[in-house]
């Protein structure tokens, strides 16, 4: 028969034999399948010649299969790489307790007194715990399993149930023979996995109703606490004990819970209410609680938020936080400089190895315009077809006096010597008085050439001025009268003296 599989994989012809049956009447020729039935002899012969046909068919003419990619991928988490690679301490693998296990069985009334004991009981989280039908695997005095990256792979895929510090409860216990299984907050399946898909209805399909309602999707975790060959005898205290690596069942205030799964110098700085960078908003909220104001800001490309505590005359703390992290603190006091904090002190605390989330080598991509400081970034180079310090022969002659760019030089400023923007002589005040002259030379003209007639209008033309007709005293020389002009200043008066002598 032909059996048709999964295109990704090519296509798959089976030649199957049914169950041999005896030929009363055997063939000729050699027959590849035997009779299919008694009454028909060569049926068998025929179908066998069929198939035969179809299958060299199906080989010379069929399309070229081309053999399917094969990718192996090892999620195991017990490789080398995955053993021994740096992660984060929170998913790191756990240090084994020092439980003293009884050597006795767990009997039915230990049983009991276990299960009530845990039942509903309540809890811390000391590390993440990811959703899951298999969960996490803890054996007593041993090992987590898995760990390392397998185990941060888990919780990316199949989800967190609690975070460090999250408050969990115990919802369910049971009892095998070599484990005990919890689920907390409700477990990781549906409470009725089959139910949920069962409908009973009359007539339509679209009128039926599920026997068991479907609810929202299940959000639990699951441990398991594995020990070898049985369950001892345990108590609660003990059992506690066991999962103290895990779920923390002490009793605690919030902060002490979610600080108690950080390093030492992580855990004071949170209960000293101090920010680093590096930080996630948890533990900001958990140092310093909800900020007074917050503002959201761009910085070039880079969205940003601003938490604001404190106001003056207080000491004014403003931390930025990108996505999940703290990226900057600046802290103002009154009368002192203001303080900034960019450094990354977190990242090498989380992780197992004491480094940073970036290792040294790495390089920074921008893309898109960056914007940078003048003050303390240089300009980008010109572009060029040089390579980088090549020079060519005609930099020696031509471009001799081409380099790069220096400062602008300014030309130094004389000092000003007429500061108004004057002119020499422009000034009224340095010129001597012009009417003094003229008179001066009136005069010598008067004396060398006589007593000239008096004009019409009762001026003279020398030095010495005509007798008024009223009998007034004469005019002082070098001084005008009322209604007259200076000597020259009239033309007419110029041109009829000129003709009178």
């Amino acid at each position: 028969m032909i059996r048709p599989v999964d295109s990704r994989f090519g296509s798959e012809i089976v030649l199957r034999q049914e169950a041999a049956i005896p030929c009363s009447n055997p063939c000729p020729n050699p027959c590849p399948n035997p009779c299919m039935d008694e009454h028909s002899p060569q049926l068998g012969c025929v179908f066998a010649a069929v198939w035969t046909a179809l299958f060299l068919a199906a080989v010379l003419l069929g399309p070229r299969v081309l053999p399917a990619q094969v990718i192996t991928v090892d999620t195991s988490g017990k490789g080398p790489v995955a053993a021994t690679a740096p992660v984060d301490r929170r998913y790191a693998q756990i240090e084994p307790t020092r439980i003293d296990l009884p050597k006795q069985q767990l009997d039915a009334r230990s049983r009991l007194d276990l299960i009530r004991t845990m039942e509903s009981e309540q809890g811390f989280a000391m590390r993440p715990l990811p959703k899951g039908h298999k969960g996490l695997i803890l054996e007593a005095n041993g090992n987590l399993d898995p760990s390392g990256e397998a185990y941060l792979n888990m919780v990316v895929s199949e989800g967190m149930c609690a975070k460090p510090g999250d408050r969990v409860v115990v919802t369910d216990i049971k009892i095998e023979k070599s484990r005990i299984v919890f689920d907390f907050n409700g477990g990781p399946d549906f409470k009725h996995r089959f139910l949920r898909h069962v409908e009973i209805g009359a007539g339509d399909p679209n009128y039926s109703n599920p026997v068991v309602a479907d609810e929202g999707d299940p959000t639990g975790a699951r441990l398991t606490l594995a020990f070898k060959g049985f369950v001892p005898e345990l108590t609660g205290k003990q059992v506690k004990a066991l999962l103290a690596p895990m779920i923390s069942f002490d009793v605690k205030t919030p902060i002490q819970a979610f600080t108690d799964t950080l390093p030492v110098e992580l855990r004071d700085a949170i209960l000293n209410h101090q920010v680093w960078v590096g930080m996630s908003t948890d533990m900001v909220l958990f140092a310093k609680g909800q900020p007074q104001s917050k503002t959201r800001e761009m910085e070039g490309q880079m969205p940003f938020e601003e938490w604001i505590y404190g106001k003056p005359p207080e000491d004014v703390d403003f931390v930025r936080i990108n996505g999940n992290r703290v990226i900057r603190v600046e802290i103002a006091k009154m009368g002192q400089p203001l303080e900034v904090f960019t450094q990354d002190r977190v990242s090498g605390l989380m992780r197992t190895d004491g480094t940073p989330v970036l290792a040294a080598n790495t390089r920074k991509v921008e893309e898109g315009d960056v914007d940078k400081d003048p003050n303390k970034e240089a300009p980008d180079a010109p572009p060029s077809l040089r390579n980088p310090g090549e020079t060519l022969p005609q930099d020696q002659s031509h471009d001799a006096g081409v380099g790069a760019m220096k400062p602008v030089r300014f030309p130094t400023q004389q000092p000003d010597q007429n500061p108004n923007g004057q002119q020499p002589g422009q000034n009224p005040d340095d010129q001597q008085p012009a009417t003094t002259a003229q008179s001066g030379s009136s005069s010598s003209s008067a004396s060398s050439s006589g007593t000239a007639k008096p004009a019409g209008n009762g001026q003279s033309t020398s030095g010495q001025a005509a007798p008024a007709s009223n009998g007034s005293q004469p005019a002082q020389s070098g001084q005008q009268s009322p209604g007259t002009n200076q000597p020259g200043a009239n033309p007419d008066q110029f041109v009829r003296t000129a003709g009178a002598s």
